[in-house]
């Protein structure tokens, strides 16, 4: 790796944990909307993920596929934040704002932890597993 390389990996570990972000936040608004925690939809994170981050790089191989399986479970983390700041700002009718303020990032981690179950982190490690297997494998030649 060259030192003039570095400022590119450092900009596309940006922008994947960005977009696994974007991605965590529209998970939990799915999950809001099927009324239930739906930790199965990590399988659909990873490949739209994977999608994503296989349109913008421009070689497919390792380093792309473990950009993959870092936005997703970063968007499985982040769903599972919200999740416990929803849940705490139900319980104590605040808002949703309000309620990751008064907690902090501390005690939405703890929560987010103990709302956890293996069989979730199954899903989370199957749609990582996806993303990084759809993002490392060459992409079939066109005709």
């Amino acid at each position: 790796m060259k030192p003039r390389d570095v400022p590119l990996y450092l900009f596309a570990l940006f922008c994947a944990a960005m977009m696994g972000l974007a991605v965590g936040a529209t998970w939990m608004v799915a999950a809001m909307y099927l009324r239930q925690p739906a930790p199965w939809l990590a399988l659909a994170a990873g490949m739209v993920l994977a999608w994503a981050i296989r349109h913008w790089i421009r070689r497919p191989g390792a380093g792309a596929a473990v950009l993959a399986a870092f936005a997703t479970l970063l968007a499985a983390l982040y769903f599972n934040v919200l999740m416990a700041a929803i849940q705490l700002a139900g319980n104590f009718g605040m808002s949703l704002v309000d309620a990751i303020r008064t907690a902090g990032m501390g005690m939405l981690l703890a929560l987010a932890r103990l709302g956890l179950r293996p069989a979730d982190l199954a899903w989370y490690a199957a749609g990582a597993l996806l993303a990084a297997w759809l993002t490392w494998r060459q992409a079939a030649p066109r005709r």
